[in-house]
């Protein structure tokens, strides 16, 4: 699946699920905690912090895909084609840094 049809999927759950998209706002601040949810995550799971026993049985890979979801809302609630965007986005990176990373010392 593409960009644009998991666009097109989210717009028909709302439809068919959901009342309507929450107002931008409210999914800003839902993205901003569904975000939080990933960093407790890989900060205890991957980093210096000890996990606790409630948060082992954490999905890293469902708290994602909520990421996902709230982003692919507020890029339909906006009118923002993600397909095209992310498209546009991967070219300037390859053409700006691939020679940068590539001759990144700290990256060796």
């Amino acid at each position: 699946m593409n960009i644009q049809d998991a666009q097109k999927q989210v717009d028909e759950w709302i439809k068919n699920h959901g009342v309507r998209y929450f107002n931008e706002l409210t999914n800003m601040a839902q993205l901003t905690e569904e975000v939080g949810e990933v960093a407790r995550i890989i900060a205890r799971r991957y980093g210096e912090q000890s996990e606790k026993e409630s948060d082992k049985n954490k999905d890293l890979g469902e708290e994602l895909a909520d990421v996902v979801f709230v982003v692919l809302c507020l890029a339909n609630q906006t009118g923002v084609n993600l397909q095209e965007a992310f498209d546009k986005k991967l070219d300037l990176k390859t053409k700006r840094d691939h020679d940068r990373h590539h001759n990144n010392e700290k990256l060796q």
